[in-house]
């Protein structure tokens, strides 16, 4: 993490909803961020693209070329455990053909959420999430999902999420550790989400084991806060972000992707990210 972030640094494109992919490109590149982590539903589509087709895959990734803006990743994110058979699988079938169109808009890797039994809310605990046979069927679609990323020459980013099966990351350890080191599975780091209000003046030490357990695995690293209920914007929470970086440093040079900010505040979670990265680089530098 200690290579320059300036060039590696995105935002959700779904910040900047438009009619278009040259509108949201346009929107990324004015917010003066080089990548973006892409989602259909910037444009109004479907998060799987079952409402796209190929000539509209080509057109996000000319749009985005022509803005100079690229593209490291997308979202693919569905409940990989949700508690309907039929919709679970009907899902995995349209991230399956995602997945295989995702090298035509020049990303390397697909975001996902590892599921929650909650029927209705793929991002909220639950205590099923906890049983033996969550953990089981979150195995079973991932491995049609890792067969059509191995096809496509993509990796599968999990994301530790609280309210999920990969909940923490002992959970994301114990997952990469049983699927092996050839799998096409890299580990989606967000801090914010293995803090809480509570554990925020803990920060670098929760961090730090985070990054010795998955650190060689991390193929991105989100953005957000912590506030005192959810989640922020970068600078709008409780993280202290020089420290972060500092405890971040070790992991490999991946993409930094802002999220929960809006659209009128990207320019300056950019100009913070950057400024707090700078700083945490010169308190490392040796006097």
């Amino acid at each position: 993490m200690t290579a320059g972030l300036a060039a590696r640094l995105g935002i959700f494109a779904r910040t900047f909803p438009r009619a278009t992919p040259e509108e949201v490109a346009a929107a990324v590149a004015r917010a003066g961020y080089p990548l973006a982590h892409w989602n259909f539903a910037a444009i109004g589509r479907s998060t799987l693209g079952g409402d796209v087709d190929p000539a509209q895959v080509a057109a996000v990734r000319r749009a985005f070329d022509d803005a100079g803006v690229a593209i490291p990743s997308v979202s693919a994110t569905f409940n990989l455990i949700h508690p309907d058979p039929g919709l679970r699988a009907a899902q995995t079938t349209q991230a399956v053909r995602l997945i295989g169109l995702v090298p035509d808009l020049g990303a390397t890797a697909v975001t996902l959420c590892s599921g929650t039994r909650d029927p209705d809310d793929m991002w909220r605990a639950h205590p099923g999430n906890l049983a033996s046979d969550a953990w089981a069927a979150m195995r079973r679609t991932l491995d049609d999902l890792m067969e059509a990323a191995a096809t496509a020459g993509v990796r599968l980013g999990i994301e530790p999420e609280p309210g999920n099966v990969v909940r923490d990351a002992s959970r994301a350890a114990r997952l990469l550790d049983e699927l092996g080191p050839d799998a096409p599975v890299g580990i989606v780091l967000d801090p914010a989400n293995l803090l809480s209000p509570e554990s925020v003046p803990r920060q670098s030490e929760v961090l730090a084991q985070a990054v010795a357990l998955l650190g060689p695995a991390v193929i991105g690293v989100q953005a957000k806060d912590v506030a005192a209920s959810g989640a922020s914007a970068p600078g709008a929470g409780l993280l202290d972000y020089p420290a972060l970086f500092r405890t971040l440093a070790p992991l490999p040079p991946v993409p930094v992707i802002v999220q929960d900010t809006s659209e009128t505040d990207a320019a300056r979670v950019r100009d913070d990210l950057l400024r707090w990265f700078a700083e945490a680089n010169r308190r490392q530098d040796p006097v």
